[in-house]
């Protein structure tokens, strides 16, 4: 996983219903930071995201946040990190987040969180960007967004290719062994659907 340089991660500024999420998100980050991968993440210090940025933290990994001034007029991010982007707007925070990861990867979170991930998605689709998306599946979190997607496919808006190239997998491991494995690896060269 030597091409995993840095990973950003999207989730949750919520905690969520599930008491096991914070836990998992924690571990996460615990987890890029063992792996000597960084995080670069959105900048905020509560729900999953904090539990996130903390667990990389507490492992002595890097922590890259990205925020918007307007949450952080709202007390929203941290300035623990080891570095703290302060951007204008939301499209400048999704784009700086690329420019300083080498994938993606998207843990539970709510109407945020699905934005920021089918925005880099979907620029992975049109070749405006290489570096592959993946959803950590927790506890099958995702499985209605999954069928969702299936439908999508069945419906000729999505290619079966768009979808198969979107890593989901149940444990970190296999989220960086499929992420890993589709760097420098691009989708073919057609229409969505076609």
């Amino acid at each position: 996983m030597s091409s995993l340089g840095r990973v950003a991660v999207f989730c949750g500024s919520a905690d969520g219903t599930d008491p096991d999420l914070p836990a998992a998100a924690y571990e996460v980050g615990a987890g890029l930071a063992t792996r000597g991968i960084g995080v670069v993440y959105g900048g905020g210090g509560k729900g999953l995201m904090g539990a996130l940025a903390q667990g990389a933290l507490d492992a002595g990994g890097e922590v890259i946040g990205v925020i918007p001034q307007a949450m952080v007029d709202r007390e929203w991010g941290r300035d623990d990190l080891t570095e703290l982007h302060v951007v204008g707007t939301m499209h400048e925070r999704k784009a700086l987040m690329a420019e300083h990861a080498d994938a993606f990867l998207c843990l539970p979170g709510g109407l945020g969180t699905l934005e920021e991930v089918f925005e880099v998605w979907s620029w992975r689709q049109i070749a405006f960007l290489d570096d592959p998306v993946g959803f950590l599946n927790v506890a099958g979190f995702w499985d209605p967004l999954l069928t969702a997607l299936r439908g999508l496919v069945d419906a000729g808006f999505v290619s079966a290719e768009v979808l198969d190239d979107l890593v989901v997998a149940p444990t970190l491991d296999e989220a960086l062994a499929g992420l890993a494995a589709r760097i420098g690896a691009r989708l073919p060269d057609k229409v969505p659907g076609s």
